[in-house]
């Protein structure tokens, strides 16, 4: 396929996508799929990155998730950041104190590229600690690649979607991406629910980490306590055998030493310099 006909491509799908929609969700297509953004599609699969966007798999709060190909057919999951007037006004919240997005509260653009990066780069902190995320591929202005978690019927159900045989043993894996992100990751994900986990082959794997914050920031331990309630509240639910908030506190913070607070200044630097 040649460029030009790659392009054309990207066209006629946002097309197809449009059909038979509602006007709002017209809207919610264009407000995705801007120029700019096709762009950044189309440099993608010049790149050899993707060769196909498919269809839309799920719709979140800052973007949409599409199932598309790579070059050799394989599944990939491409999350577009919208970059509406909206969706800057609310991961405005998350960005207070994260010297991350220093010098970019003002440009909406930038910062909704800043926001699909750190997502990016939070994502490959996690994987790199061994907690079961989609593995990153790569990040491109509002466009990040990862990996598909699904099969040929359809991506992976939420948790709350989900009857759970076990519900301790689940429970105790969610509880462990809490206490191990903070302690290997040195992240605190801030926004852990039924919502951002799936279940896949039986278990669970952590989604959505755009609003994951470093363990040295200002606000990282009541996100860390915002995060055990929630799960505490949903797996209670679902009757399994609960651990206190204050104990999982605990085994989370007793293994922060200075040194991870010095990596996770080290890792601001290094993003704000990408940034420029």
């Amino acid at each position: 396929m040649s460029y030009d006909e790659k392009y054309a491509y990207l066209e006629a799908r946002v097309d197809a996508l449009k059909t038979n929609k509602t006007g709002d969700e017209r809207q919610t297509v264009d407000e995705v799929f801007d120029k700019q953004t096709l762009m950044t599609l189309y440099d993608m699969m010049t790149s050899g990155i993707i060769d196909s966007v498919r269809y839309p798999i799920a719709t979140g709060k800052e973007g949409n998730v599409f199932y598309a190909t790579d070059p050799d057919g394989d599944p990939v999951a491409l999350k577009i950041f919208r970059t509406s007037t909206s969706t800057f006004k609310r991961v405005g919240k998350y960005i207070e104190g994260d010297p991350r997005f220093k010098g970019l509260s003002g440009n909406r653009r930038k910062l909704i590229h800043a926001w699909a990066n750190k997502e990016f780069r939070n994502l490959q902190r996690y994987y790199d600690a061994e907690i079961p995320v989609p593995e990153p591929i790569t990040c491109s202005k509002n466009c990040l690649v990862m990996e598909y978690i699904g099969d040929e019927s359809g991506p992976a159900p939420q948790l709350r979607d989900v009857v759970l045989e076990e519900p301790t043993e689940i429970y105790d894996e969610v509880v462990a991406f809490i206490i191990d992100g903070w302690q290997e990751a040195h992240l605190v994900h801030g926004d852990m629910s039924e919502y951002n986990i799936l279940m896949y082959d039986g278990e669970p794997m952590l989604i959505d980490c755009g609003q994951a914050m470093t363990a040295d920031h200002f606000n990282s331990k009541e996100l860390l306590k915002r995060d055990i309630n929630n799960v505490n509240r949903f797996f209670k639910n679902r009757g399994a055998d609960i651990i206190k908030m204050e104990v999982i506190m605990e085994e989370a913070l007793g293994g922060t030493d200075d040194d991870d607070n010095e990596d996770d200044n080290d890792d601001n630097d290094d993003e704000e310099e990408d940034e420029q």
